[in-house]
């Protein structure tokens, strides 16, 4: 398990506060509702705080991955910088839940390298476009991460 992508040089304005309160808001649909929102399938990811030890929740865009298990990346936006959630995952990648449709799930984190990470993001990319911009934004590679139900 190698959480390895470093910090780009430019890129997207990282999200400000009244993106968390709008997180909150997705996070609550996304843990009642298995459809999509917004056009997009939404779980919550909760981590451990990499210095604070606290529980940390974030909604985000899910992809099915093989058996089971959820693809997400690690976009930031498009931001020069890694996500807190990404260096949460780094931090601690047993300690992870999945929230969606009522039902909290223990995961394990990992980050996809090489070969893995170019199927799933063919995946990914051909589902939201989206994503592709943010690949042309930033000049870090994005990081996938495969979330296995424990």
């Amino acid at each position: 398990m190698s959480f390895s992508h470093p910090t780009g040089t430019r890129g997207a304005k990282q999200p400000g506060r009244g993106f968390r309160w709008m997180n909150r808001l997705i996070a609550g649909r996304a843990r009642r509702s298995t459809g999509t929102t917004m056009g997009m399938r939404l779980l919550v990811l909760t981590t451990v705080g990499r210095k604070s030890g606290k529980a940390r929740t974030t909604p985000l865009a899910w992809f099915p991955g093989p058996d089971g298990s959820w693809l997400v990346v690690a976009s930031a936006g498009g931001a020069p910088a890694n996500p807190a959630w990404y260096l949460n995952l780094a931090a601690h990648p047993d300690q992870v839940t999945v929230e969606q449709g009522g039902r909290k799930v223990a995961v394990t984190a990992e980050e996809l390298h090489g070969t893995e990470r170019e199927q799933a993001w063919k995946q990914i990319t051909a589902e939201a476009a989206n994503f592709r911009q943010y690949e042309t934004t930033t000049d870090r590679e994005l990081p996938v991460i495969r979330l296995t139900p424990r």
